[in-house]
């Protein structure tokens, strides 16, 4: 079974193909079947994505919030999708707030360039639960 981690790892990796334009059903499942997610962690990867998609909206009014210049199109796609899922997670969820923000941060680390982290932890600490 796929850790919470791979789950997370999954879900920014959807999101990140939404905003390119090439996610639908197929992709979706045949990329959590590459992934070996399956079951009740694929189910629950794809309410995140449902969830975060129709409550993308207000995330993004939090994230603009908690940046400099409000500007959430400066961010990197890679950047947005770990971001979006940390602030889903935070208001979302009952997820502890710390692992929230220290799995965004290896996700950071993992996915997206060398300031990446830096940026995922000043933007969900500035994140009001």
């Amino acid at each position: 079974m796929a850790t919470r981690h791979q789950a997370r790892q999954a879900i920014v990796s959807i999101l990140y193909a939404y905003e390119m334009g090439s996610a639908d059903e197929i992709f979706i499942d045949e990329f959590l079947e590459e992934k070996k997610i399956r079951n009740e962690r694929r189910k629950d990867v794809c309410e995140s994505v449902k969830n975060i998609l129709q409550n993308q909206e207000k995330i993004d009014e939090i994230l603009s919030t908690c940046l400099k210049d409000g500007d959430i199109e400066k961010i990197g796609l890679v950047e947005r999708a770990i971001l979006r899922l940390g602030i889903y997670e935070i208001n979302f969820s009952d997820t502890d707030r710390a692992v929230v923000i220290n799995e965004a941060i290896e996700l950071a680390k993992e996915l997206a360039n060398d300031s990446s982290p830096k940026l995922v932890n000043a933007v969900l600490d500035a994140v009001k639960g």
